[in-house]
Formats: structure tokens, sequence, C-alpha cells
């Protein structure tokens, strides 16, 4: 469409927005006004002719030779910045996320202790499932990312360790403020909205959530936008090869001979019992175990949601509700972890990640 015809759908518009949702009952208008704004993005988006014919009409050089601004062509820029990120990088960066935790609860130590006391005679197995395994393992060593590469690409994607990151290498610097955020983001809309649900007093106001959508979408595109720009490289290869080997090595902590050699009733007794006998202590397994699976669950929603600016509520409030509780259980669990014993509060948190001054919050 060329400049007039824009300006002109422009200009009439809302005058017509508003004859035709006040002619609509007042239980339509919200599924109907979504359509509206749809249809009118589609509008203002149709290209004249190539798009370059424009830039020429501008300059005179066009088939027509110089021509008024009414007849060139509406200089619409589609806007897709949020949509350039490559799916398989959040993905992975969400399993590798789930193998961070278990990084931290030492399951590959615990492994690597195995594999010692099973080679120095010290543990009493020797024709079991779990003596097999440690055998297999011990032969193929089938991780060939060592704890210094998962390292690396912990403190790349995520920020986390001490491990120094190559040079040029882009580091999420800010993932965990954002992570947190978002977590505390969700919560907090949920919790706005069980208010809404006490506080509701018309049919209207019982159709729409209480909460704020524009926070969760903000933090979520810059959540998402940062895990792109910073999980390129080996980090989907690291992420599938470690994620196969740890569900492997999770089987084989289950044997019964290696849990019957540690007078244990649970794989996680095993973990147990080896942190403490030879790593020094256990780390927080039960809080690290929920925060993988709900930090991993929140992130492939991140990965697999558009956040589109113009999205229906009630449709983001059916789509969200079962992250809620993730988010409330990550929080929960962080919260005991020695790195979260500090954690300030959910309004502390959400302003400080959202960029809002304390003594203006």
């Amino acid at each position: 469409m060329n400049f007039q015809t824009t300006e002109t759908i422009q200009r009439l518009w809302e005058t017509f927005l508003q004859e035709q949702l006040a002619s609509l009952p007042p239980d339509q208008r919200d599924a109907f006004a979504s359509q509206f704004e749809q249809r009118y993005s589609e509008l203002l988006s149709k290209p004249n002719g190539s798009g370059e014919e424009g830039f020429f009409d501008l300059l005179g050089l066009g088939p027509q030779g110089a021509v008024g601004f009414e007849k060139i062509g509406y200089p619409y820029v589609q806007p897709d910045f949020d949509d350039s990120i490559i799916p398989s990088q959040l993905h992975a960066a969400a399993e590798l996320y789930f193998i961070y935790q278990h990084e931290r609860m030492k399951i590959f130590e615990v492994v690597e202790t195995l594999l010692r006391l099973f080679r120095l005679g010290k543990m009493r197995i020797q024709r079991g499932p779990g003596a097999r395994g440690l055998y297999l393992l011990e032969k193929w060593r089938p991780l060939r990312y060592t704890r210094q590469d998962r390292m690396v690409a912990y403190r790349r994607a995520f920020n986390y360790g001490t491990a120094q990151a190559p040079a040029g290498a882009v580091v999420n610097r800010n993932f965990h403020r954002q992570m947190v955020g978002f977590m505390v983001a969700m919560g907090q809309y949920f919790r706005d909205l069980l208010i809404g649900e006490v506080i509701r007093g018309g049919q209207l106001i019982d159709q729409r959530p209480f909460g704020s959508v524009g926070t969760i979408q903000r933090i979520g595109l810059d959540l998402r936008y940062a895990l792109d720009r910073s999980t390129y490289g080996n980090i989907f290869a690291l992420a599938m090869e470690t994620g196969h080997y740890l569900i492997q090595v999770l089987k084989l902590l289950d044997s019964p001979d290696i849990k019957k050699a540690f007078d244990a009733n649970t794989k996680w007794d095993v973990v147990e019992i080896v942190s403490n006998r030879y790593l020094g202590g256990v780390a927080e397994p039960s809080q690290r175990a929920k925060m993988a699976e709900s930090g991993r669950r929140i992130l492939q929603f991140v990965a697999d949601n558009d956040f589109k600016t113009a999205t229906d509520p009630i449709l983001f409030q059916s789509v969200v509700r079962p992250m809620g509780a993730h988010a409330e259980a990550w929080v929960a669990a962080y919260r005991m972890t020695p790195e979260g014993r500090g954690f300030p509060g959910v309004t502390h948190a959400l302003n400080s990640v959202l960029g809002v001054p304390q003594a203006a919050a």
C-alpha cells in the first residue's frame, strides 16, 4: 500500500473499531478486539511491491520518475527481533541447567569415586549389574567432555562457577538475575491472580486476570535473548552427550549391588553416603533436584513461547498456569540453598531485574 492509503487506514481505524465494538455484547468484545488488532497489523504490514520500489520512487529513480509522497509505498519495517533466536540452543540451555544442578549435587563426582573404589578393590561388588556398569564406564569413557569443559559451558551459558571463560566468548552475565526475576514475576502474577479471585465483584472482572502480563513477557524475552546469544558453539553437543551420560549413571547408581555395598535403599542414598564419606559432605540434593526439574521446565517454556505483545490475557493466563507452580517451587527450593539464603524477597528481586531504584520502589 502507498503512504496515502496507509495514512487513511490509520486515521479511520480507531473510529471503525469503536463503532464495531460498541455494537457487540460486552462478553464478546475481548475476543473480537484481539482479532481486530491482528487484522490491523496485517493491513499495515502489506508491502508495496518488493519493498525496493518505494525506495527508488523516493529517490525519483522509479518507473514513474519523481512522484509525490502520497504515491510512495509506506515504509513499514517488520519487527522480528524477538523471533530471531535458535530454538535448539535454548532447549540445550534448558537441559544444561538440569545437568548443572546435578553437577552441584555431586553426581559426576560420586560416579568418579565409585570408579576409583571399584578399581582399587575398596567396594564389595564383583559380578552384578553395577559392577558391569562400572567396568563399561571405565573401559569406554563415554563422556568425552571433562569437568573443565562442563564448567566452561556453565560459565558461558549461566555465568555459574569460577572457570575462566575463553577469550572472546560471550558470557551470559545476567542469567541468574533474570532467572530469579522471571520466577518471582511468575509467582507474583499468580499471587495477584489469587487476590483478584478473592476481591472480584463484577462479571467482567471475573473474566480477566488481576496480575501483570507485561512484566513476565519483558523478563522472558530478555532471558531468551541472553541465552540465545551465549549458547552457541559446543553447548548443544555437550548438553546432549552429558544428558545421555547422566541418564545412564543415574541408572547405574540404582543398581542393586551398588546399593547393597553402601547399605542404601535408593540411588539418592548412595549419592548421600558417598558424598559424606569421600567428598566432604552432601550438597543439598532435595533443593537441587527441585530446582533442576522446575528450572528446566521454565526454560523450556521460555524457549517455546513467543511472548507476543498483543496476546489475549485470558489465553496467556491459561498457558502459563502450569508454570506458576514450577516458579513457586523453584523459588522455595532456591531460598534453602547457600546462595539463595540471602534472597531479598519477591518485591526487591523484581524491582532489581526491572531496573527500579530501591528508593523509588
